[in-house]
């Protein structure tokens, strides 16, 4: 009998039900009555900036809004070049088109499938204004070399690290390489929430005054009805910053787990490489452990296996960018992605959240074993 081991959790916050309930009828009960942008959220944010050292920590709707949010206050704009990578989110270009700017695809690297600072290198042109560098799945990109390129051609560095909250790399938190960067907190992220949101993150403090400004309609600080300049409806709903709050002393724990879970995947099943399936990069160094992904060259045929086994697994992003319609105006005639291309017939990502048992964990490995050794 398969033993049941779903991708996405289905209990993922049962254990803290009695407290959102709790939250929301306090919070819907105070006599303040303020639900968006109040002292729940800025205790989070005074909190999340305690935990990364960052000078300012803008909670907003969502991940999304918040790469919106840091362009605006970059000062991108109509007809400005941003280069993003050509493998991921479909925010990554979206963000970029909704302001009139033109997104700029560049390949990444074949094996951690992450942003590759030369192909970014190449794709950059008088009229670059930002490159944004994404993490992906498990693997941080190379931020030091992505510092270096965006001072030598003096353009802004936006840090896409919505799915790698906890993440470290030589000893500086994901989000905190670029001029800004963000998290999301939608449900299945690392530190995922019941709804919409997210939060920016930066060491410039007038980088935060400007995105705090723009996410609630371009007001001057709490001076309501007072717009210096046209702004956004990106505000954080109060009963999800206090369950946030709540969650956060267990964050630390959740991490562990995935790591943990991630190692044991990796130890049991990079010796497959030969029969064409392959890990992740091994190690905890720029690692956020979001979701764990192999590259598998009979990609559906072990996905169909693992069903059998009762094992889910999920496809990202079974096309690359450019090649979605959406984005293919602002690709050239042409153009490849050779890596992207490949990775998106190869992913298969297995499953990796905290509530996992060692006995479903070891079923996933073996059952990725059996597809190529029974």
């Amino acid at each position: 009998m398969p033993l049941p081991t779903p991708f996405f959790p289905p209990d993922l916050f049962a254990a803290d039900r009695r407290v959102l309930l709790d939250l929301m009828k306090r919070i819907a009960l105070a006599p303040e009555q303020r639900f968006i942008l109040g002292e729940h959220t800025r205790d989070l944010e005074l909190r999340l900036k305690r935990l990364y050292g960052a000078e300012d920590v803008v909670a907003c709707g969502s991940g999304t809004s918040a790469l919106t949010l840091i362009l605006t206050a970059l000062g991108v704009r109509a007809g400005d070049e941003v280069v993003v990578p050509a493998l991921g989110c479909a925010p990554l270009a979206a963000c970029v088109a909704n302001l009139g700017a033109v997104p700029v695809f560049a390949d990444v690297d074949p094996y951690t499938l992450v942003a590759d600072p030369d192909q970014m290198e190449r794709r950059i042109t008088s009229r670059t204004a930002a490159i944004v560098p994404a993490h992906l799945f498990s693997v941080m990109a190379d931020m030091p070399r992505f510092v270096d390129l965006a001072r030598r051609y003096d353009v802004r560095l936006v840090e896409d690290s919505a799915v790698a909250q906890g993440a470290v790399l030589d000893g500086r938190p994901a989000g905190l390489w670029g001029e800004a960067g963000l998290f999301s907190f939608v449900q299945v992220k690392s530190f995922g929430m019941p709804g919409e949101g997210g939060v920016v993150v930066t060491r410039d403090a007038e980088v935060g005054r400007r995105v705090r400004m723009l996410r609630n309609h371009g007001q001057d600080g709490d001076r309501r009805f007072v717009h210096a300049f046209v702004g956004h409806n990106s505000r954080f709903d109060e009963i999800q910053a206090a369950f946030q709050c709540h969650r956060l002393a267990g964050l630390a724990a959740r991490l562990r787990r995935r790591a943990a879970i991630a190692e044991y995947y990796t130890a049991h099943l990079a010796s497959l490489a030969e029969y064409g399936i392959r890990t992740p990069p091994p190690g905890l160094q720029g690692r956020c452990h979001y979701v764990y992904t192999l590259l598998a060259e009979r990609r559906d045929e072990l996905a169909g296996h693992l069903r059998e086994c009762g094992v889910g697994s999920h496809v990202y992003y079974p096309n690359p960018l450019p090649y979605q319609p959406a984005f293919a105006p602002y690709t050239a005639p042409g153009d490849r992605w050779p890596h992207a291309e490949r990775a998106a017939r190869q992913m298969l990502s297995l499953p990796l959240h905290p509530q996992l048992s060692d006995r479903q964990v070891a079923h996933v490995a073996a059952a990725v074993r059996s597809f190529v050794l029974s």
